[in-house]
């Protein structure tokens, strides 16, 4: 039974990350612009709710009569859960300057073409709705995802396979490019507080700060 789960998480996270890199390729160059306007975008908003909410039905299903899997439970301590959370946010933007002067052919952070470039009054409450997706529910399904059935699955190849492999699947399955250089450090740093902390909790709360501060930065920067 461990083994198909496994085999069934490894073909949810095959055919997203399929599904993007089939989407990121076949876009136009002109298609950035009009990606950076869908956070004031009903429709993308409703677009993207729709998938997150297949998304969370398929990780449900992998860890259907083993909810343990999810590793929804408190962490063994929220003031070492803190500390961790601070140090993985703190070395995710070091890590962001370091990758900021390589040589790359586009930003990472520019890659999704999501982040906005200016404020638009007239769609608040549109992109009140879509920072909502990406603050709070893309956090959960996605922690969900990786570090809890992912990562629980996947320790049985040791512990530190797993966050690795955690880490690396969640960058790909953002089918992007340049920004895997943040992505997958990224995902491995969660991985890390997820395996130090026994919990997807915090590691929700830091992916959620992480999706907001780079909205807000967008937008007021």
């Amino acid at each position: 039974m461990p083994r198909t789960r496994l085999a069934c998480w490894t073909a949810l996270v095959a055919a997203i990350a399929g599904l993007n890199y089939y989407a990121r390729f076949s876009s136009s160059s002109s298609s950035t612009s009009v990606g950076r306007d869908e956070v004031y975008s009903w429709s993308a908003f409703a677009g993207g709710l729709v998938v997150y909410v297949v998304w969370l039905g398929l990780v449900l299903a992998i860890a259907v009569d083993r909810t343990d899997l999810l590793a929804l439970r408190r962490p063994h301590s929220w003031g070492r859960a803190v500390r961790l959370g601070v140090g993985a946010i703190v070395f995710v933007y070091v890590f962001e300057i370091f990758v900021s002067v390589l040589p790359l052919p586009q930003s990472p952070s520019a890659e999704q073409g999501l982040t906005p470039t200016h404020w638009e009054p007239a769609h608040a409450a549109a992109f009140a709705a879509n920072v909502a997706l990406f603050t709070i529910v893309a956090p959960i399904v996605e922690e969900l995802m990786f570090r809890g059935v992912g990562q629980s699955l996947l320790r049985y190849f040791g512990r530190v396979p797993a966050i690795l492999l955690v880490g690396v699947t969640f960058g790909v399955t953002h089918g992007l490019l340049e920004a895997l250089v943040v992505l997958i450090p990224f995902g491995v740093a969660l991985a890390y507080l997820r395996d130090r902390t026994d919990s997807v909790y915090p590691g929700m709360l830091v992916h959620a700060s992480f999706n907001g501060v780079a909205l807000a930065y967008a937008v007021l920067g």
